[in-house]
């Protein structure tokens, strides 16, 4: 059995994905934002809580994440869409916890459908702003895909997924969101739990319902990569190794 960390798993595919793992018998541990909205999963492993728009509190995350000890996986499910924090919570929270916690041994990032459409001008981003720019959401989800193929890339030892879920009916995705909820979290989890061996490629794979999809080609870039880790590395103050 494998120990799991799920952010953003109070509601939507965060919750639907610890329920499921922590059902099979996973040591599921969850993060939320608050602990008053854990979730009602009677068989987790523990929690972690903070307010992942915010540095602080994001490091906090990773530092309560690691008293756990090493994660066989961590799920990077936390997101928002039309939000003024898109970039905070979708990109930097995501290489925060990255760059903090000890090194695990999966990585799965959630992105979008919608990442193809962000764009590549990383002098024209600010990573610090909060307000609702039209095209933070899309930018967000290239620059989470951009970080976990780096990651694939750098660390050797760490295997890294991208997963679009595709539109589900969320509390993000809205009620009339057309796609299959139950498949919107399956591909994690199959990530973060199957045999080492079972998954090709073994890391660097963009996933949409268990199968490779395509992906933006600026993401595969090791020079956009690295500009994008570059530009996460001064914002933070912390370094990704």
């Amino acid at each position: 059995m494998a120990l799991i960390l799920i952010t953003g798993a109070s509601t939507g595919l965060g919750e639907a994905a610890a329920r499921t793992l922590a059902g099979e018998g996973h040591d599921v541990v969850v993060h939320t934002r608050g602990k008053d909205r854990l979730p009602a999963i009677g068989s987790l492993h523990g929690a972690v809580h903070g307010d992942l728009s915010r540095m602080d509190e994001t490091l906090s995350v990773a530092e309560q994440a690691d008293a756990f000890g090493r994660f066989d996986a961590v799920v990077h499910n936390a997101g928002v869409y039309r939000d003024p924090f898109a970039l905070q919570v979708n990109t930097v929270a995501p290489y925060l916890l990255t760059a903090a916690m000890a090194k695990p041994r999966r990585l799965v990032y959630l992105s979008s459908g919608y990442h193809r459409d962000g764009s590549t001008d990383l002098d024209a981003i600010d990573f610090a702003e909060t307000r609702a720019r039209p095209g933070a959401y899309e930018d967000s989800k290239l620059y989470v895909t951009t970080l976990a193929f780096a990651v694939a890339r750098r660390w050797a030892d760490t295997v890294a997924h991208v997963v679009d879920p595709g539109w589900v009916p969320t509390r993000m995705g809205g009620p009339g969101a057309p796609g299959d909820l139950e498949e919107g979290h399956r591909t994690q989890e199959w990530l973060a739990t199957a045999p080492d061996g079972a998954i090709e490629p073994r890391t660097g794979g963009y996933w949409y319902h268990r199968k490779v999809a395509r992906s933006h080609p600026a993401a595969s870039d090791p020079d956009f990569q690295h500009a994008l880790i570059e530009r996460l590395e001064a914002h933070t103050g912390v370094k990704l190794g």
